[in-house]
């Protein structure tokens, strides 16, 4: 079972291939919202979004931290990332 105390970032892959970053306490609901186009207005559009990552932090600041350092990154940093390619991320 899921701690609700904690919170995770996590990222979607759009159908037109671009790659959204965002934070919540339950990613899998979140999702859900995007998907039901009731989610961000980056993704409402979007049909079939799909879920590609998630990283799970203790305290809301550090997702928070996080999330701001993820989105500033860039693609080919996020698909690593996504890949979990520690070597390549890190060469980025």
């Amino acid at each position: 079972m899921r701690d609700e105390s904690k919170y995770s970032i996590y990222i979607l892959r759009l159908p037109d291939n671009r790659l959204y970053v965002g934070m919540s306490k339950n990613p899998g609901k979140r999702f859900l919202y995007h998907k039901k186009s009731k989610g961000a207005k980056f993704t409402r559009y979007s049909k079939g979004p799909k879920l590609v990552y998630t990283e799970e932090f203790s305290d809301m600041v550090s997702a928070m931290r996080r999330e701001r350092q993820v989105k500033g990154w860039t693609r080919a940093k996020k698909e690593a990332l996504i890949a979990r390619d520690r070597d390549l991320l890190k060469s980025l």
